[in-house]
This record gives structure tokens, sequence and C-alpha cells, in this order.
């Protein structure tokens, strides 16, 4: 299996699951979680390897959809990169007061780069 495709379903999965029926939850979890094949999908869920593949097919491109409209995915990581962006800003800040003795900013700098740390989880 393609690398990319488990890491790029699996992030969707996380962010639009919900949003699956149960059935189709299921079929995606067993399939990119828990690497099961189609085979053993279809035994387990008594349904045909056929069925199992279709659902899969239709819930990983509802999935992409609703990426496409909603961009939840996009807008998660633009803000961690924008959040990155300030950590590291704030470090080279830090390095250029503490060089200066101007320690009286180093508390205030070290409590933002905190919530940066903290929005990264």
């Amino acid at each position: 299996m393609d690398i990319d495709k488990l890491v790029k379903i699996n992030i969707l999965f996380d962010f639009y699951g919900e949003l699956l029926t149960e059935k189709q939850k299921e079929v995606i979890s067993l399939y990119y979680n828990e690497d099961y094949s189609l085979s053993e999908i279809s035994e387990n869920l008594n349904i045909s390897r056929q069925a199992v593949y279709d659902n899969l097919k239709r819930s990983e491109k509802i999935l992409i959809s609703y990426e496409e409209k909603l961009k939840l995915v996009e807008k998660f990581e633009k803000k961690n990169k924008q959040i990155e962006e300030i950590y590291t800003g704030l470090v080279e800040i830090e390095k250029q007061i503490v060089s200066k003795q101007c320690s009286e900013y180093v508390p205030k700098i070290k409590n933002l780069k905190e919530i940066c740390r903290e929005l990264l989880k």
C-alpha cells in the first residue's frame, strides 16, 4: 500500500470519520488502521469482497470530498505551520534578549513559547 495514501486517508478519517456511516467507519478502520485485507474484512463483516472494495472506495471518495469542501485538514496544517513560525521567531528573539541583558522579557517569551507548544499538540 502506498504510504502517502495511507497517511492521507488516516488523517482525513481522523477529521471526518464521524460523518461516515457505521459500516463505512468500520471498513476504513479495519483496512487502514488494523491492516486487514479485503478478504479478512469480508469474512468479519459477512459481506462479499467486492462489497468491501466498493465500500472502501466510496468511503475514500467521501472523505476526500469533505476535505475539498471544508478544507479542515488544510486549515489545521496551515495553522500549525504558522504556530511553528511564531515559536521559531520567539526562540530567536529570546536569544537576542538574553545576549543583550534584557531579562525582564524572557518570562513573557517563555510563556508564549509554551502556548505555541500546547497549540501544536
